[in-house]
């Protein structure tokens, strides 16, 4: 199950920039099995057998298993966990800074402005 949710996590990842257009009306499950449609349709294009039936059996599971609520509140949940990594981010920070070394208050930063596009991320899921 969970190589199956990996695979379902990067299949839809991967999808969202092919259907931006096609999903802004839908939200929730039906939006994720329209982008899992759409990565079928481009799988067929290509003839791509494997991640063909890779992509059929998580449409399969979205749609025996996928409801609204439940993907608002794994959603939810992963949005709070981006805010506690941001939250340890920032801590570092602090600590890096108070050590004073520049590079490491660089690295810091960096690791902070990934966790911080994360946290959008996450957050503009949400409305998906």
């Amino acid at each position: 199950m969970n190589r199956y949710f990996v695979l379902l996590t990067a299949t839809l990842i991967a999808s969202s920039c092919f259907t931006a257009q096609a999903s802004s009306t839908l939200t929730g499950c039906a939006a994720k099995q329209q982008e899992i449609k759409q990565e079928i349709q481009y799988a067929e294009t290509h003839a791509n057998q494997h991640r063909l039936a890779g992509l059929n059996r998580a449409l399969q599971e979205v749609t025996d298993h996928c409801s609204d609520s439940s993907l608002l509140k794994q959603r939810q949940a992963k949005v709070e966990e981006k805010q506690r990594k941001v939250q340890q981010r920032e801590q570092e920070l602090a600590e890096a800074r108070a050590d004073g070394r520049q590079s490491k208050i660089d690295k810091q930063l960096t690791k902070l402005d990934e966790a911080r596009d994360e946290l959008n991320e996450a957050q503009a899921a949400l409305t998906q």
